[in-house]
């Protein structure tokens, strides 16, 4: 190896890169600008779905309730839905969302609340869909309230205190620190971002670097240099990492700084600074920055084994439209290990820290909880490197086999 020789390669394949206006676009405008732009517009737009969806009051349909007058007075007297008789297909539509929800009142309803007596009031719903849950949710409401209004005249009428009915109280109180509480919640997501963006940053300058140049006859030329093989496939390989730690770097920046105007924006809104206000002192969760630091350094490694397979696929492609067919199942093996670290109850063991994507996922939730387990983080480490440096050996051996590079 004449590290010389690797570095002119490198240059003239980053001078080669920053020439062409896709890698500039995968590199730079991609991550930090159309990323976080949608982001913000699918924000956006759920905000304003929600927002209108609160805004415009369910249509919920009553069933009986003939005999109870007052109850269905008050449910005509409520705000936050609109009340129509049932129709004979109720049913279908619910289903079909041109109503929402029906609650039906059991006979002598308001005759068995004063004989305290007890009834079931039921509420048929569309699960799942927005509005419904809406109609739900006000119909909870209007009929809790009544039955602690029930109960409490019920007990009024036998001079028993309130509390006789609730004995005692539950109260829950969070004693984890903060920093665990943001692990244990955003944990997943951040090693599932950076390994989505550290795979999808290689692909395409290593399809244009091997197959790309395989298939345009540029490949010859650089063979004729002085340079050695493998010189000339550490060079193509450095090009690759670089575009895809520039990619991760853009994109960590931008999201960044849309999640913090985001959140300055959110506690500008008086109705979050109350949320905030009424938290009675709760602190609100973070993540340990010295962990952050750790996830990038664990993820090094794996960009690295994500760019010598993507080089050592598009090596063996005959065409650019033949590596992509090759890679593109890729993207499923690589995004799997790392959904499955964000499933509850998948814990970083001694044998899953030796699964690629998996263990850095799991590895990288410890720390940012403000966890270090030494000893899987060795394990973790030590073997992506392996792997690594492996992929890496395996594409510099099939660079130098002739029957690869000229495949026809």
């Amino acid at each position: 190896m004449n590290l010389r020789d690797t570095l002119t390669v490198y240059r003239k394949e980053l001078r080669d890169a920053l020439r062409d206006r896709r890698t500039l676009i995968s590199m730079f405008l991609m991550p930090a600008v159309i990323m976080p732009a949608i982001l913000l517009l699918f924000g956006t737009a759920t905000y304003h779905v929600v927002k209108k969806a609160h805004a415009q009051p369910p249509v919920i349909g009553v069933l009986g309730g003939v005999d109870s007058p007052a109850v269905k007075a008050a449910l005509n007297a409520q705000p936050g839905f609109v009340l129509v008789a049932a129709p004979d297909d109720w049913r279908e539509r619910i289903a079909d969302k041109r109503l929402r929800a029906v609650v039906e009142i059991p006979a002598n309803f308001e005759a068995s609340l004063a004989a305290s007596g007890s009834a079931e009031v039921k509420i048929f719903h569309y699960e799942g869909e927005l509005k419904s849950g809406f109609a739900v949710g006000e119909l909870r409401k209007f009929f809790t309230g009544l039955r602690e209004r029930t109960l409490a005249e019920r007990l009024k009428t036998r001079d028993l205190p309130a509390s006789f009915a609730r004995p005692f109280e539950i109260r829950t109180e969070n004693v984890a620190p903060p920093e665990k509480v943001g692990g244990n919640t955003f944990g997943g997501f951040i090693p599932y971002l950076l390994i989505l963006l550290s795979f999808t940053g290689v692909i395409y300058p290593a399809i244009d670097l091997m197959a790309g140049e395989k298939e345009r006859g540029t490949l010859e030329t650089l063979l004729c240099s002085p340079a050695s093989r493998l010189d000339i496939v550490l060079g193509k390989f450095l090009l690759v990492l670089t575009v895809s730690l520039t990619t991760v770097a853009c994109s960590l920046l931008s999201m960044t700084v849309s999640l913090l105007a985001g959140g300055l924006v959110m506690l500008g809104s008086g109705r979050m600074a109350a949320q905030l206000s009424g938290a009675a002192g709760a602190a609100l969760p973070s993540l340990d920055p010295l962990g952050l630091v750790g996830v990038v350094i664990l993820v090094l490694p794996l960009a690295v084994l994500f760019a010598a397979v993507a080089l050592m696929i598009s090596l063996f492609a005959r065409t650019q439209k033949e590596a992509q067919t090759y890679i593109a199942p890729l993207v499923a093996v690589v995004l799997l290990p790392a959904v499955a670290g964000m499933l509850p109850g998948v814990e970083l063991g001694s044998a899953l820290a030796l699964v690629p994507v998996l263990n850095v996922a799991l590895a990288c939730k410890e720390l940012v909880s403000g966890a270090w387990p030494w000893t899987q983080l060795a394990l973790i480490f030590g073997s992506t490197c392996f792997y690594a440096a492996a992929a890496l050996a395996g594409c510099v051996r099939m660079f130098s086999r002739e029957s690869v590079l000229f495949r026809t």
